[in-house]
């Protein structure tokens, strides 16, 4: 195993200079002029000059792309062009607002979904089985902000259990009163498709062979389903986590706008609409990073759940 983790980290160093060449092309050719957007629609050639100067962009395009891998690699991407702010610390102190919202999220929507999928996946064919992938069809053709909007109305304005919007600097605080709600929202929205999804794996490891001897020396259909399917069907729900375990840093910008949670999400929107290029090559490139590390650890997770694989 360790080989084969020493190559894959030797792999990620052409994929992560590829990353780095693809974000620099994109921010200098495709991006338009830094200068003329900070400059605005009232300015001169003698402003946007300066501008360029100041910024750096009036330098070869091999020095920008040498400095821009220094930034990389030193976490200093300078200043926001938006606010001034240091973009390392837009990205510290973005970040845990964000986890405090991603991570029960992805926890308990994961979990969840893989007790309800077998427990589906157990009574398949039956009533109940349709009914839930009925009210699962129903709830995923229902767009993410109706949620909000109606989470909002209902368990904020009516029942008046948790504020609407709203952080802290309390962490406590913040898990105990501003979080839940959001936290709610998003797995009662994303619990569907992963339901769906989990319920497809368990119902293909159920026509397996080795399901059927199984059966066939005795076994009660529970254990047949916690002890073989369940384990075999971990595989293919790893690879989902591995997908999705990214954006965890990233967030959801719509919760994160709705509640004004200051969150990573909702400064990414807000560098977009700003044009803050510091802060959106930040995020991009650690974003590449984070994914290709998340790839790996799933890999390697792969041969925990199933000694059968191999590592070559």
């Amino acid at each position: 195993m360790t080989a084969y983790v020493i190559r894959r980290l030797w792999q990620m160093i052409p994929t992560l200079a590829g990353v780095i060449l693809l974000i620099f092309f994109l921010f200098n050719w495709v991006g338009g002029d830094p200068a003329q957007v900070l400059a605005g629609k009232i300015s001169n050639p003698e402003q946007i000059a300066n501008i360029r100067k100041q910024l750096g962009v009036d330098q070869p395009y091999w020095y920008q792309l040498w400095v821009f891998v220094q930034q990389v690699f030193t976490f200093d991407f300078g200043r926001s062009w938006a606010t001034n702010e240091e973009v390392s610390r837009i990205l510290l102190t973005r970040v845990g607002p964000t986890l405090t919202i991603m991570v029960p999220v992805l926890v308990l929507e994961t979990l969840l979904a893989v007790v309800f999928a077998i427990m589906v996946a157990y009574v398949r064919g039956s009533l109940t089985d349709r009914t839930i992938m009925v009210i699962c069809t129903t709830a995923m053709s229902i767009s993410f902000l109706v949620y909000i909007i109606v989470g909002q109305w209902f368990f904020g304005f009516i029942l008046g259990w948790f504020p609407v919007q709203g952080w802290s600097e309390s962490t406590l605080r913040n898990v105990l009163n501003y979080a839940p709600l959001p936290i709610f929202l998003a797995i009662l929205v994303g619990l569907a498709p992963q339901l769906r999804l989990y319920r497809s794996f368990f119902l293909e490891e159920i026509n397996q062979d080795y399901v059927r001897t199984a059966r066939a020396k005795g076994l009660p259909e529970k254990k047949v389903m916690l002890k073989h399917v369940l384990r075999n069907a971990l595989i293919p729900i790893l690879t989902n986590v591995g997908i999705h375990l990214p954006s965890v840093f990233v967030g959801s910008f719509l919760l994160e706008v709705f509640f004004s949670i200051p969150g990573l999400g909702r400064e990414i929107v807000t560098a977009v609409n700003r044009s803050d290029f510091p802060v959106i090559k930040a995020v991009t490139v650690y974003l590449a990073m984070l994914t290709m590390f998340v790839n790996l650890l799933v890999d390697v997770l792969y041969k925990a759940v199933d000694p059968r694989v191999s590592f070559k």
